[in-house]
């Protein structure tokens, strides 16, 4: 039996079938850092958050994003040639007026060979003006917005003072659709104090809402964080690679399999690292999904009816 949306071995909907399938050749992702600010960092930020603002791989703040866009691409095209998206991932990247919104975005998309733009931002940092513009960039070019939820679960919320509820991030998803702007969400899995059941919950829940993609990450503590402070006071259980493994297929089951799974896994800075250690081999977890899922012969969207 072969999974509805793979051309390979994968039992889940991978980035690549879909962008293969929708642009009918490889498109390649690339990260910049459009030194944009954070809405929540007067209130302390996300405590796991480093420095960078989740944007560990982005460019490089004090170079123009055209600077940036271009030594990316070159980095990329020893490995693969295609057509561009442009990736916004730094902190919160609608945070800014629509003027400097347009004015960064647009730069990219003039760019050649991008077809594209990804967004990342916060779910209670999208103004009506700035939808009202998105709405607009969604009828000219292949735009995604990436919202950053981590869990359903509001006692985990409030303890990495995420800063929004989820009637919020419920509410900004409606908005985004009523637009037709597809959605990707974030979710991390081995937040502080949660159980397993609590993830699956997290993923059985974003299956009932109309999103397009989703990004899974695992916690990992960097240096300099409150999360780090956190744990060496509390020493909270981490997952183990096995674990983590298991969690991520049976959320698999849990959603869609049109659901596009744009990430299972994070990568983290090796020299801001605390724990957990196996998170920077990369490909021993995605290697460790396919196994298990093949061993297992489960696919995305077993469980969903």
């Amino acid at each position: 039996m072969n999974f509805k949306y793979s051309d390979s071995n994968k039992r889940y909907h991978t980035l690549n079938y879909y962008y293969k399938h929708k642009f009918n050749e490889k498109i390649i992702k690339i990260s910049l850092n459009g030194n944009f600010s954070c809405p929540h960092l007067k209130n302390g930020g996300c405590i796991y958050c480093s420095s960078s603002g989740s944007g560990d791989f982005a460019g490089n703040k004090e170079e123009d994003l055209v600077t940036q866009f271009e030594k990316v691409k070159l980095v990329m095209n020893k490995k693969w040639q295609g057509k561009y998206i442009g990736y916004f991932q730094a902190r919160t990247n609608t945070y800014a007026s629509v003027d400097i919104l347009k004015e960064k975005y647009e730069k990219i998309l003039k760019l050649k060979d991008v077809v594209g733009l990804a967004i990342a931002t916060r779910p209670d940092s999208i103004t009506d003006e700035c939808l009202k513009y998105l709405s607009e960039l969604n009828k000219k070019t292949f735009l995604t917005i990436e919202l950053g939820l981590q869990t359903i679960h509001e006692e985990t919320s409030k303890l990495i003072n995420r800063g929004h509820d989820l009637k919020c991030f419920i509410d900004m998803v409606k908005k985004l659709r009523n637009e037709n702007i597809n959605v990707v969400v974030h979710i991390i899995n081995g937040l502080p104090y949660e159980t397993k059941e609590m993830m699956i919950e997290t993923a059985k829940f974003l299956n009932t809402l109309d999103i397009q993609g989703i990004k899974i990450h695992m916690l990992y503590i960097l240096k300099n964080t409150k999360l780090e402070k956190l744990y060496l006071k509390e020493k909270f259980k981490l997952l183990t690679q096995d674990e983590y493994i298991s969690i991520v297929c049976e959320q698999l089951q849990n959603l869609r399999p049109e659901i596009v799974i744009h990430r299972l896994t994070g990568d983290p800075d090796v020299k801001d690292l605390v724990e957990p250690k196996w998170v920077v081999k990369k490909i021993n977890v995605l290697n460790g999904i396919d196994k298990y899922m093949n061993e297992k012969n489960i696919f995305q969207g077993d469980f969903v009816k």
